[in-house]
């Protein structure tokens, strides 16, 4: 992978813009996974998001984002299914990759309860089941509910379904009143194996792993399509109880297997941080051999007593945490690379392998990442791999820890054929022609084409019907694709003109392969349906670059309203302009002075570029501070919004799409007569009494906008201690500043 700038070296913007970065790439994660059942990003890759993102709110804790990663467990549940609130949250778990990070746990627990290096500590250990989270819910030793993990405090009702997994009894003797069993489903190998195979000789979908299997099929809206699918489940904890099950973990483990339920025959005691490494690298050496996917070994401490008095953190328990295993390896030869071309108009290289297994999977394709990479260097030109490029031909070493399309980590010269050659990347798209550009900072080569791109235009249309965009029944990625090839939809707007094009005449949907009348009747209400939509999907479904799921969100609660958000950005746009030509003028000069670029530099050059900017009407000033202010939105976010805006062709296509629609506005959270309601606030410093993420949802319900920057439209300050260029630029712009308590004081919390 290529490498990333240390974080003790990110200044405060930069570390600002980073943390904005990984919110949008985790949530993306954290839904594709949990919620499409259709993971992304390797486990390994998530986890680093998640240090990096760590250690950068560790450095600036005053920068901690409302929607910080860290404050966040799993995924909304998905609309498909009823909600169910968890009486007891089920939290995820802190994770360790090396055997330091073990003895650092110990010691951190043996310091909480204050005891003694030499003082007898039992952990349980056990494998770390790949597969989905569920809750079980017993009255009167019946099974009453099931329920997801979903966000860790509300989950998906799926009791139905799990009434037909056979390791899960339907009736207890000798249970408590009330006890929820927590667990793992599952899929063995040999059961998904024999599922894909029944599924491709059917002409269904066949599924990238058993985790993926497990999870699309417990979560099936049809009880019937989960009772065919072979689902397993493994008992591990639990969570409300009318009374203990034990005194210890193990023991309450062992109890729930004599109720019935399996656990895990790996399940050990370990005496300290010797014997819980001793049974990691035990199992590690049976993974491959295992019935079933593991990723890593979970210890916790034993004494159930211990547990309660070590509590937990916002997301995560102190008394256990989860070992990880390192993505595992395999080598195959790469055939050839191809060039795939995002909505974005992004040229994504991939390698198409000779098929290898990793992890139990069957992989022949693999990302390359960019241009740099295959080169053997990184975004700031800095060698990877030692300096070795990638060709066509190469013996590779590709790399997968849950991943859809796994990575190329390594190359072996040795096995170079001697007539291999340096890969050129295409400066022409592929796909249309048009030229390729690399602007200056960015890491992808992206296609000019535009509208004019095939590719971009599928890309486009299949993330406009996608689950958290427009969503509509019957229209999925395959149908839109189709529907483009034959000349039926060219943009989004042609989407809700369907029936009144091909609802009759000559050329009709229903006469369509694999369409009749009822299918079609159906895909029209449909679309009728998904006529009248909440604004944050809407600017989500647009697949403007770097506006994602969070960044649409912040957008529509800021605005309120389509109108005024269009508003805003039509204003922005001589700023934005000015913005743009001072910053390629700052980049030109650093350059010939040869300072470094862009992206090593970003804080100095983006200052300048503003400072160099200042014939700017009053009015575009205020709107572009506006925009850029808002708490998760940057000068990144607010460019490639008004820039999209205010290309013709785009724009025109929008707004063709909008007089289709009935845009619903963003729900205004507060109560009318609060002291702050209507007024924008700014949060620096540390807070000491409540967390951000909690400072932030408090000043919303009280109906306050809560901006990420101080601008002319900032109403309050409320200043921590460590405050710093906020409270300066505050006091310039004569904004009312209060600490803490003052806050508290004002909104009657104190």
């Amino acid at each position: 992978m290529a490498k990333q700038r240390p974080v003790e070296e990110l200044d405060r913007t930069e570390a600002q813009a980073e943390l904005a970065r990984l919110a949008e790439e985790l949530a993306a994660a954290n839904a594709a996974y949990h919620q499409a059942d259709a993971p992304e990003i390797s486990d390994a890759d998530y986890d680093a998001l998640k240090r990096r993102n760590a250690e950068i709110e560790a450095r600036f804790p005053d920068l901690k984002r409302a929607d910080s990663p860290t404050e966040q467990v799993g995924a909304a549940p998905s609309e498909g299914f009823a909600k169910v609130m968890h009486e007891t949250r089920m939290l995820s778990l802190g994770n360790a990759f090396e055997d330091e990070e073990i003895a650092d746990f110990d010691r951190s627990v043996r310091k909480y309860l204050g005891l003694a290096a030499d003082a007898a500590l039992a952990y349980t250990a056990e494998p770390k089941i790949d597969g989905l989270s569920l809750s079980l819910r017993y009255e009167g030793g019946k099974l009453v509910q099931a329920a997801t993990r979903g966000d860790g405090s509300v989950g998906e009702n799926v009791t139905a379904n799990a009434r037909t997994i056979d390791d899960i009894p339907a009736q207890l003797d000798g249970a408590p009143e009330v006890l929820e069993v927590r667990g793992e489903v599952y899929m063995s190998h040999a059961d998904f194996a024999a599922l894909n195979a029944r599924q491709e000789a059917r002409g269904g979908k066949t599924f990238a792993n058993p985790r993926n299997a497990a999870a699309g099929s417990l979560r099936q809206l049809d009880p019937a399509v989960t009772k065919r699918r072979p689902l397993r489940f493994f008992a591990y904890g639990w969570g409300a109880l009318s009374d203990p099950l034990a005194g210890t973990q193990m023991a309450s483990i062992e109890r729930l297997r004599d109720l019935g339920f399996q656990i895990n025959p790996l399940t050990r005691i370990c005496d300290g941080p010797d014997e819980m490494l001793a049974h990691y690298r035990k199992i590690e050496a049976q993974r491959a051999t295992l019935a079933y996917d593991i990723d890593g070994v979970v210890y916790k401490v034993d004494d159930l007593e211990l547990q309660g008095r070590l509590g937990f953190r916002s997301t995560t328990p102190r008394w256990a945490i989860a070992h990880k295993f390192p993505a595992e390896l395999a080598w195959t030869r790469l055939e050839r690379i191809e060039i795939q071309v995002g909505r974005t108009g992004a040229l994504s290289p991939v390698a198409r392998l000779t098929p290898v297994t990793v992890g139990g999977v069957v992989v022949s394709n693999a990302t390359l990442h960019n241009e740099d990479y295959i080169a053997g260097r990184d975004a700031r030109g800095e060698e990877i791999r030692g300096g070795k490029d990638i060709r066509e031909g190469d013996w590779v070493q590709v790399y997968r820890a849950g991943d859809v399309i796994p990575k190329v980590a390594d190359v072996d010269l040795s096995k170079r054929p001697v007539d291999a050659q340096p890969y050129p990347f295409p400066q022409l798209c592929p796909e249309c022609g048009s030229e390729a550009i690399r602007e200056e900072g960015d890491a992808v080569r992206r296609c000019t084409g535009g509208l004019i791109c095939p590719a971009q235009a599928v890309e486009k249309l299949r993330h406009f019907v996608s689950r958290a965009a427009f969503d509509i029944e019957g229209l999925g990625a395959k149908q839109v694709e189709q529907f483009y090839r034959d000349g039926w939809i060219k943009e989004p707007a042609d989407i809700f003109l369907l029936q009144e094009r091909y609802g009759s005449g000559m050329q009709q949907l229903k006469n369509r392969e694999g369409w009749g009348d009822k299918s079609a009747a159906k895909l029209f209400q449909a679309i009728d349906e998904a006529r009248t939509v909440d604004l944050n999907r809407l600017i989500f479904a647009l697949g403007i670059r770097h506006v994602g799921e969070v960044a649409s969100a912040d957008l529509a609660r800021h605005f309120g309203t389509w109108e005024a958000l269009t508003a805003a950005i039509d204003a922005a746009r001589p700023a934005e302009r000015r913005y743009q030509e001072a910053e390629a003028a700052v980049i030109a000069e650093r350059k010939a002075a040869g300072a470094e670029g862009r992206r090593a530099e970003i804080s100095a050059v983006r200052t300048a570029a503003w400072d160099r900017a200042p014939e700017v009407p009053a009015e575009a000033t205020a709107a572009w501070d506006d925009l850029i202010g808002i708490d998760g939105i940057g000068a990144t976010v607010a460019i490639s919004l008004v820039t999209t805006f205010h290309q013709e062709a785009e724009r025109a296509s929008i707004d063709r799409l909008v007089q289709q629609l009935t845009i619903r506005e963003a729900e205004q959270r507060g109560a009318v007569d609060s002291p702050v309601a209507g007024k924008t606030v700014v949060f620096t410093g540390t807070l000491e009494k409540m967390t951000r993420a909690e400072a932030k949802a408090r000043a919303e319900a009280l109906g306050a906008k809560v901006a990420g920057s101080v601008s002319a439209k900032t109403d309050l300050l409320i200043a921590g201690p460590g405050a710093g260029s906020k409270a300066k630029k505050a006091a310039e712009l004569g904004v009312e500043t209060i600490d803490e308590d003052g806050w508290l004081a004002l909104i009657g919390a104190a």
